[in-house]
């Protein structure tokens, strides 16, 4: 009985320990981690301070569960320090096996360092344009604001647009009659602009009515601009030509349209 008790404890409640122990360690070192990188990055690159806490916790998962499966084969009598000195064989084989897998870390890790983009940026790879939702030892994770989501595997990528890096221009091109008093569209667009300043909270900076922008074919196109926030232009954007619409319909200035000519035999 006793030793049927001692087999009991050796390979059944062992390992469960050491499991046990090892999920504990790991909420612990996770929760200080976190607390220390988010001070650190109170007052520098929050996005930055995610990402870091996303691959530390990843790489102290994997070492952890390398050190319990070792203390595992020890407690059923495997020789583990035999197991450990043919890592080094055994490296060589895995590193020419998993050589996509080691491009993978080491490109993830140059995404990191080199600040190419961290969680919640909005980035251009390749075609594919969204938001950066994972970034991992072996994949990034992009969703596109129409919901889809796409895995990159990190060695794939070369050639990054970030669009969160510096804050976007919306851009707005007003075209009126000619018939209108350019000079009276101008001041209307400014107190247009003037007004919607305090109402538009993605804006960062001064909105600008730079003047004629073009001559078109049926009238004179005017463009204001307005820094903002990243990947906030096309919300700006609609929300400064249904303003200056408002206005100029109020105003009574003409919009340019097609004329069609009857001539009648």
């Amino acid at each position: 009985m006793d030793h049927i008790e001692k087999v009991l404890v050796k390979e059944v409640v062992n390992p469960v320990l050491i499991i046990a122990i090892t999920i504990l360690i790991y909420g612990f070192v996770k929760h200080i981690s976190n607390r220390i990188i988010t001070k650190k990055m109170q007052n520098g690159d929050e996005k930055k301070g995610k990402t870091l806490i996303v691959l530390f916790n990843n790489v102290f998962k994997y070492i952890l569960i390398l050190i319990d499966l070792l203390m595992i084969l020890e407690v059923y009598s495997i020789d583990t320090k035999a197991i450990i000195a043919s890592l080094g064989v055994v490296g060589v084989v895995l590193g020419l096996a998993l050589q996509d897998t080691l491009k993978d870390f080491l490109g993830g890790l140059f995404i990191l360092f080199e600040n190419q983009y961290h969680l919640g940026d909005y980035v251009t790879i390749g075609t594919f344009t969204g938001e950066v939702i994972y970034l991992g030892m072996k994949t990034t994770k992009i969703k596109a604001y129409t919901g889809e989501v796409k895995m990159i595997s990190n060695r794939f990528i070369t050639e990054v647009i970030n669009h969160s890096v510096a804050h976007n221009l919306a851009i707005v091109d007003i075209a009126v009659s000619y018939q209108s008093d350019l000079q009276e569209v101008e001041r209307i667009l400014k107190e247009v602009c003037k007004e919607a300043k305090p109402t538009l909270k993605k804006v960062r900076g001064h909105i600008e009515v730079l003047g004629v922008q073009e001559l078109g074919k049926e009238g004179a196109i005017f463009r204001i601009t307005a820094p903002c926030l990243p990947m906030e232009q096309y919300g700006v954007e609609r929300e400064l030509r249904k303003k200056i619409q408002m206005a100029l319909l109020f105003n009574k200035i003409e919009f340019p349209y097609d004329e069609v000519v009857v001539h009648n035999g």
